[in-house]
């Protein structure tokens, strides 16, 4: 079997932005293979907003995930392999999903030719809430500009004020 991780994370930031609420994503910044803005990593992780309204063309496959986004202006495309995304939950009130940081994660071989047990080692993730106090330190990297909720939770428009 494939590991479950690429798809919760699929399930839960759909389920969040169903919801108008501002999907987070912690990540391993020093996993092998992430490309992320060093100067926001604080203590080996770092913290992005991935709305859709912050971030472009974001891509969550089985191995990895990648987007671009503006960070201080310019622009950045942020990859990490899956085994690097260590939770993805809520800005407003922490619900979403943590994973475990020390799970191996990785398909070795083709599974036609290789025993079944040694195919996928993964544990089973577990579903939580952030504790309050991080939910508000974390800092919203990714998406320069005002991202409140707006009134009404539609799209921003424009309104001609005389």
């Amino acid at each position: 079997m494939t590991p479950s991780r690429p798809y919760l994370v699929r399930a839960i930031y759909e389920w969040l932005v169903d919801n108008q609420a501002t999907p987070y994503l912690l990540l391993d910044a020093n996993a092998t293979g992430a490309r992320v803005p060093v100067q926001y990593v604080k203590d080996g992780k770092i913290v992005l907003n991935i709305a859709p309204h912050a971030v472009k063309d974001l891509f969550v496959r089985n191995d990895g995930l990648s987007f671009s986004a503006r960070f201080n202006g310019a622009s950045m495309t942020v990859e990490a392999p899956m085994s690097a995304v260590l939770a993805i939950y809520a800005r407003e009130n922490g619900q979403g999903m943590f994973f475990d940081a020390n799970e191996e994660f990785e398909v070795q071989g083709d599974a036609e030719t290789e025993p079944e047990s040694s195919v996928i080692s993964q544990a089973a993730p577990v579903l939580a809430s952030v504790p309050a106090g991080r939910a508000e330190e974390s800092a919203d990297v990714a998406g320069d500009g005002d991202d409140r909720p707006r009134p009404g939770g539609g799209r921003p428009s424009l309104r001609v004020v005389k």
